[in-house]
């Protein structure tokens, strides 16, 4: 994995480090990170992962972060994370305990800083040690003993959470994580720490302490730390899901199918709920509608509970089913590049052949499309379009949303049998327009372009009558 960079806050990430799809994840690029706003939304603020990012430490962060790069195309996978979260939210007392940043800082000060380490077994050994280093850095014989205690408390928030009243029975990634903790804490050299009144101990016994978890169990103390930050990231998509009420998705196997009742985008202040269906019949959604009717916002929410129920936590809908994919794209907000040289209309060009590559080696994709080919003339994204997604619908296997303001690509899409029209409309009160965001069926006729343009008083500054003011001359003799 790449490089990322990380704000002074925990699980704010600005940058998607470059990656390759393992087997098992679904592919999602950096265009469609950007274009779901996962990381970072327009004009700089805060995207969905620190909407949703409930982590208490900065290692459990990362986990959460690892999880929105890696959504899981297995349906097994994404099921075994939905029954940990439920399990979560039916038992979330019992994660209440689990340590936090505090804790966690002072642990991995001690385990990873420079200090020394006490290599002796025997009382007297130790003795030694306690004094040579009570003589060179009283300092560092004050950190180590700290540090030790620190750790057992620790050790104490594990034991807590991995043997509450059925944690045996855990499910999913969760009951896996837990089995590992009890294991590893059940170890001769650490199972009795967790009871040990540590505020009592010596100096001998806190270096006897330290030898053990700096040195015998290193390796096993490590461990936890990492299954600490894993069910620290399971219990974040928990809290996100109930606190903003998104439901669990039902995973179906098979063919791919995306259907949801009441999606939302959850950026969306008093968002407009709309159905979402797509399968081997219906393998196209073609959107149409005018301009500020809610195209983009709509395909934006019906990408956006897609990716989230890849990662096995909520989406927001009344309800959603949907199988796994194994490439999700989304071109939404493509432009040009300068540096590169790449125009507007080869950016949309790339995206499109980066779709057709995926499909035509037999992925399952998911492909959602803002208006493609507006990057040349009508006639040529008229005919671009009819030629691109026609041939998209005649591999099965895949679905897409796409609109457009082309309404005549309509027939001919509708030709094929697999397309599915809908459209948003204006309506008038008053004599203004108004939007209810509502998804219709069919393919709309509605054209505002000259009538938006019109109330925003663009042509009546142009018509207006009457002189401009005058332009100042500058005068350019030497006098």
């Amino acid at each position: 994995m790449g490089r990322f960079s990380i704000g002074r806050s925990p699980g704010r990430y600005t940058k998607v480090p470059r990656r390759t799809a393992r087997p098992g994840e679904v592919w999602v690029d950096r265009q469609t990170f950007r274009d779901l706003e996962i990381f970072e939304a327009q004009e700089g603020r805060p995207g969905l992962f620190r909407l949703l990012d409930r982590a208490r430490t900065r290692g459990g962060a990362h986990a959460l972060f690892r999880r929105f790069l890696a959504p899981h195309s297995d349906a097994a996978r994404i099921r075994a994370v939905q029954d940990s979260v439920r399990y979560i939210l039916a038992h979330r007392s019992a994660f209440v305990g689990l340590p936090g940043q505090y804790l966690v800082s002072a642990f991995e000060h001690y385990f990873h800083g420079n200090l020394p380490s006490p290599a002796s077994r025997d009382r007297f050994g130790l003795a030694v040690d306690a004094m040579q280093l009570f003589l060179e850095s009283f300092r560092q014989l004050q950190q180590i003993a700290t540090g030790a205690r620190t750790t057992v408390r620790l050790l104490r928030g594990l034991r807590q959470v991995a043997t509450h009243p059925g944690a045996e029975d855990a499910p999913g990634e969760l009951g896996a994580h837990l089995r590992e903790l009890r294991e590893i804490l059940d170890r001769p050299a650490l199972a009795p720490l967790p009871s040990e009144r540590e505020e009592r101990w010596g100096v001998l016994r806190a270096l006897a302490v330290d030898r053990v978890l700096r040195g015998e169990e290193k390796q096993s103390v490590a461990r936890l730390v990492v299954l600490l930050f894993e069910i620290d990231a399971l219990v974040s998509l928990a809290d996100a899901t109930a606190e903003y009420g998104f439901v669990f998705p039902e995973v179906l196997d098979g063919e791919l199918v995306v259907e949801g009742d009441g999606v939302y985008h959850p950026l969306v202040g008093a968002p407009v709920p709309n159905p979402l269906r797509l399968d081997s019949h219906h393998r196209l959604l073609f959107l149409t509608g005018p301009n500020m009717a809610g195209k983009t916002t709509y395909l934006r929410a019906c990408a956006t509970a897609i990716y989230l129920a890849h990662l096995g936590m909520g989406v927001p809908a009344r309800a959603f089913r949907f199988s796994p994919c194994e490439a999700l794209f989304t071109a939404i907000t493509l432009s040009d590049n300068v540096r590169t040289g790449i125009s507007f209309f080869e950016a949309e060009a790339l995206r499109a052949r980066a779709i057709a590559e995926a499909v035509a080696n037999g992925k399952r994709v998911v492909a959602v499309m803002d208006e493609p080919f507006k990057g040349t003339n009508v006639k040529d994204a008229l005919d671009a379009s009819c030629a691109f997604l026609t041939r998209l619908v005649a591999r099965p296997g895949s679905v897409f949303l796409v609109s457009s303001h082309l309404i005549e690509a309509g027939e001919t899409l509708e030709a094929t049998g697999h397309v599915d029209c809908r459209r948003f409309e204006a309506a008038e009160t008053d004599g203004r327009l108004e939007f209810d965001y509502v998804l219709r069926l069919g393919i709309s006729s509605q054209r505002l372009g000259m009538r938006v343009l019109r109330e925003k008083g663009v042509f009546a500054l142009l018509d207006a009558k009457g002189h401009s003011p005058a332009v100042p001359r500058t005068s350019s003799g030497t006098g």
